[in-house]
């Protein structure tokens, strides 16, 4: 029967912009805010507290296939319940800071505490619930990411009012405090709940039987791949190089387009207005491509954003001025924006859902590894010949390449790869 409170699915999204939100913007956007007071008490150099981000992206190398497979596994509601428990008790950690090491141990128990509780376990649950609308659902949710930064000014200001130990401990009492309502108000799947994917009726007129042509099934089909039959797949590895390389520039930039915007003779305020522009854009680019994506063929609308994206990324080696840097913030922005959520989605098309985020996991170790590398690259580009330039016209490069990748991938047939094997119970 119908759901008279209305389709479940999307509440969903709402809740997962949320938890997502939360968790990244606490343990992602604003540890950067953290990084000053620390400097300040510890004198620690920009190398030692750097580095910190670059143990939190391993962790979605090492730990993301995890993540994924008991995702899959327990469900979303268990995984951001325990994902919340760790945020929780990282952020106790770090309070505890008295030198590099507890600083570097909390930090890591953040880290995996917002990849167990943030975004892949949210996404693949909304995943279940949509197919038809899958790309704008997963869109949407996804602005989590970018929402999480409005949590950074009233951190700042905590982090002035009360010290930043003071505020580590509140942000910990929040997440313990939350972990448990805020799961329960998750439901992994629609079948689970008598309901079934984009809010589709499946009814049966009384009296007739499954083969009477007066049945009423109105519902979207499709095939669920296991982790080791999507792996097997061309396109689950055309997919995987073509997210992580042109992901790799958006790692990156995200470090060193402040110090770029800088270099290029910008104030510190203007850079940051730079990067608020290009991250507003990136978000209503999102939404822009999730809303075409269920209508056109996602790879194409992948090769298109990934091209912007690139043109963006070659604008910014002739940055001079607000004007040139603004051309910059509008082409990378919507590049950027328009085809994250697609990649994500596409996943979902080709391989269903019951081992969605076990997939997505395992092409963690790609993605991942190519945001540790990138930022290193750049700098020491820099550190040699004093600019970004050929770090940028590389990037470029790579850029168009990874988006040429994604038109290779054509969706597989599962009976090709067909084990009879339970898509859960097997990696």
């Amino acid at each position: 029967m119908s759901n008279k409170k209305g389709f479940y699915g999307w509440r969903l999204i709402a809740l997962a912009v949320f938890i997502i939100a939360l968790a990244t913007g606490a343990a992602s956007h604003g540890l950067g805010v953290f990084f000053v007071a620390l400097e300040k008490q510890f004198g620690w150099s920009r190398t030692v507290l750097s580095g910190a981000f670059a143990l939190a992206r391993l962790e979605g190398t090492v730990v993301g296939p995890l993540e994924g497979f008991l995702t899959d596994r327990f469900g979303s509601r268990r995984m951001v319940l325990f994902g919340y428990i760790l945020l929780g008790l990282g952020f106790f950690i770090f309070s505890l800071s008295a030198g590099i090491y507890s600083f570097y141990i909390g930090f890591m128990v953040i880290a995996v505490g917002q990849g167990f509780g943030g975004f892949l376990p949210m996404i693949a649950a909304v995943n279940n619930w949509f197919i038809r609308r899958r790309s704008i659902a997963i869109a949407l949710a996804g602005m989590g990411v970018y929402l999480g930064g409005v949590f950074v000014p009233a951190l700042a200001v905590g982090i002035n009012l009360i010290s930043w130990r003071s505020m580590a401990v509140f942000i910990g009492i929040v997440f313990l405090i939350l972990a448990y309502p805020i799961t329960r108000l998750i439901k992994n799947k629609p079948e689970d709940y008598g309901e079934l994917p984009d809010g589709d009726d499946h009814r049966i007129e009384e009296g007739t039987s499954a083969s009477n042509n007066n049945e009423r099934v109105i519902i979207s089909i499709e095939t669920d791949f296991t982790a080791k039959q999507a792996m097997k797949t061309p396109a689950f590895w055309f997919i995987t190089f073509s997210h992580g390389l042109t992901a790799m520039v958006v790692g990156a930039l995200q470090v060193h387009t402040i110090p770029m915007l800088h270099d290029a003779g910008l104030s510190l305020e203007l850079a940051g207005t730079v990067v608020a522009i290009y991250t507003f854009l990136a978000m209503g680019s999102r939404v822009l491509g999730g809303y075409f994506g269920d209508r056109v063929q996602k790879p194409w609308l992948i090769f298109g954003f990934s091209m912007i994206q690139a043109v963006g990324v070659i604008a910014a080696i002739f940055i001079h001025d607000l004007f040139s840097a603004l051309l910059f913030a509008c082409l990378f922005g919507m590049g950027w924006g328009g085809r994250g959520a697609l990649f994500t989605a596409l996943r979902g098309d080709y391989f269903g859902r019951k081992a969605f985020a076990t997939i997505f996991g395992l092409s963690a170790f790609f993605l991942s590894g190519t945001s540790v590398v990138a930022p290193l690259f750049a700098g020491f580009m820099f550190d040699t010949f004093g600019n970004y330039d050929i770090a940028l016209f590389v990037f470029a490069l790579i850029n168009i390449f990874g988006a040429t990748l994604v038109l290779l991938a054509k969706k597989p047939v599962l009976e090709r790869y067909n084990a009879g094997v339970d898509p859960v119970n097997s990696i």
